[in-house]
């Protein structure tokens, strides 16, 4: 993976020569993708003919990908509650901060413990650990996000790159809510979580599949590809082959029933689609999920150290 540079609003541009996840340099594109949040520029989707990841071809280098950000569509970074599909996001969230709560609790057989958020927008997950007892430590590359974190829940958020400053073998879980698909420095972000987790300590993963239902359904307008924030579309199958290959194992997986719903929705609106259509087909995703486990439109990996 080399960065050359390109046109001015992309300076940079991330080029591979194999998979980020597997190496190998067996892949083809196999869609292409509109950027619907901000630019409206088309960006190539290739595949995997190994471990079956999907990546984003030609995707802004880390030093040009904040522009891609800069919306107050994008949710998790500006807390908007403009349009019908944001304010049914903001009504569930209370019902995913709880569950997510639960999780990290059983997950870990603990009730209170180190947790380290990483990609902690506006602190909505950070602040619901606080008061639950843990000890939070939340990093977050965007300076407004972590302003509103601040400002909302007086819950302190640190810049991205204190991961590397982090001391080794602290945290009895990590956790990355929709985060890992963001990252550039991915062998680096994954090799530093191994160290920091703790003996008998857990890795909480949550990313969009994009061999669920309704993926299938709606193609290239598929939300949750999300180029080119998104860099990596994750397969159940892409997911371990990352994982093992930095001495780590997905011990379960779990479904998230709400994003299939969501997504769905704003598939629907990509189209220029129906309200009930999206509904339906998130409602026709999960049934499919129920059928066939890891075919939930986003999925929960829970990892821990191999051996």
């Amino acid at each position: 993976m080399t960065q050359t540079r390109t046109a001015p609003f992309m300076s940079l541009q991330v080029k591979y020569t194999y998979c980020p996840v597997c190496k190998n340099n067996a892949f083809q594109p196999v869609l292409t993708a509109i950027d619907h949040t901000v630019t409206k520029e088309s960006f190539t989707i290739a595949e995997c003919s190994m471990c079956g990841l999907r990546f984003t071809l030609n995707a802004p280098a880390e030093a040009a990908i904040q522009k891609y950000y800069q919306s107050s569509a994008y949710i998790s970074h500006s807390n908007t509650k403009r349009g019908i599909i944001n304010l049914i996001y903001h009504g569930a969230r209370f019902f995913t901060m709880m569950s997510k709560e639960r999780l990290v609790k059983k997950e870990s057989k603990r009730q209170v413990g180190m947790l380290l958020d990483i990609g902690s927008g506006t602190g909505t997950f950070a602040h619901t650990m606080e008061k639950a007892g843990w000890s939070v430590t939340g990093l977050e590359p965007d300076p407004e996000a972590r302003a509103l974190a601040v400002k909302k829940y007086n819950c302190d958020i640190y810049p991205s790159e204190d991961l590397f400053r982090l001391p080794a073998e602290t945290y009895s879980v990590i956790t990355m809510w929709h985060v890992l698909e963001h990252v550039h420095q991915l062998d680096d972000y994954v090799l530093r979580i191994k160290e920091l987790l703790a003996p008998n300590g857990k890795l909480i993963v949550a990313v969009p599949n994009y061999t669920s239902k309704d993926a299938a359904v709606y193609g290239a307008d598929w939300a949750s590809y999300d180029v080119p924030r998104h860099l990596y579309h994750f397969s159940p199958k892409s997911m371990r082959v990352l994982m093992k290959r930095h001495g780590l194992r997905v011990i379960k997986t779990r479904r998230m029933w709400l994003d299939s719903f969501y997504i769905s929705l704003l598939s629907e609106k990509n189209r220029n689609g129906f309200f009930l259509r999206g509904l339906w087909n998130g409602f026709v995703s999960n049934i499919n999920a129920l059928m066939r486990s890891e075919k939930c439109s986003s999925l929960i990996y829970v990892i821990d150290k191999e051996g």
